[in-house]
């Protein structure tokens, strides 16, 4: 029935985001390459495993399967503001790699607006079939919009975290080149701090909902994972946070990041169970 067809239709759609996310990846290597050889000359992906010439083809080419995947979407969904977007983003992430990134704040910004629309998307079309269906399932799709909202919003703050924590552990390729970003022009305790308050922005709004689910539906088991698994890492990074130096400790921050926005996506587990 349409339940199938959700999941299918959502598939498709993550795979529209997959496919555009490493074709933003893969052009913003190639733009990239002097910076990347002073900040991680071992790690290079353009230059030493594809050609810098096929770099703008394969960027391409996977732009225009996620487009298509968009598109295939748009047109089963009946909604074509999905392959706008969706190729807006392509637009965006190429011009982020170009030159917005070299920016004060203006390409962290749009990363984390980027990630967060990846999970917006999901939830937009979640509720796009809405007003044809009974009033009981219109309101699980709300919940789920609800859901995405908060979950879009929680990828907006974290990715904004750890593209700070990335440009302070690449702060001298990024000099070297003339970049702008936030610790080369605000200098390196200016941007802690500001790393640091977004942490407990995000901490206490987990504390705030976990409060609130645990007061209204008994949710222990996911606010139990949420401040064993999200809460108690971003404490860690907190704390590690300001006598981080060298670019080794902040990679290591990234690193406790990323696994924390890993446990943030898979906390939608529970949702399964419990919706």
């Amino acid at each position: 029935g349409t339940a199938t067809v959700d999941v299918e239709m959502l598939l498709w759609l993550i795979g529209a985001s997959v496919f555009i996310a490493a074709a933003g990846y893969i052009i913003n290597d190639y733009f990239d390459l002097n910076i990347d050889l002073v900040n991680k000359p071992d790690k290079l992906v353009v230059a030493k495993v594809i050609n810098r010439r096929w770099v703008i083809l394969w960027h391409l080419l996977l732009s225009l399967i996620g487009l298509l995947l968009s598109g295939y979407v748009s047109i089963k969904l009946d909604s074509y503001w999905l392959t706008i977007a969706n190729a807006a983003c392509i637009v965006l992430l190429f011009i982020y790699s170009m030159s917005l990134k070299k920016q004060l704040l203006s390409g962290n910004l749009l990363i984390s607006l980027l990630t967060a629309w990846v999970i917006l998307v999901l939830a937009l079309a979640e509720m796009h079939s809405i007003s044809t269906e009974p009033i009981a399932i219109q309101e699980a799709h709300r919940k789920i919009f609800r859901l995405g909202v908060l979950y879009a919003g929680f990828a907006f703050i974290i990715s904004l975290i750890r593209e700070v924590v990335k440009d302070m552990e690449d702060r001298e390729g990024d000099r070297r080149h003339g970049c702008k970003t936030m610790p080369i022009a605000w200098g390196m305790n200016a941007t802690k701090v500001f790393v640091a308050v977004w942490i407990i922005v995000l901490i206490a709004v987990l504390l705030v909902l976990q409060v609130y689910v645990v007061s209204q539906f008994q949710w222990w088991i996911s606010a139990l994972y949420c401040v064993v698994a999200i809460v108690v890492p971003l404490l860690m990074v907190l704390r590690k946070l300001y006598p981080a130096q060298s670019p080794a400790e902040f990679h290591r921050l990234s690193t406790m990041i990323k696994l924390v926005m890993l446990t943030g996506i898979l906390s939608v587990v529970f949702f399964y169970f419990y919706i």
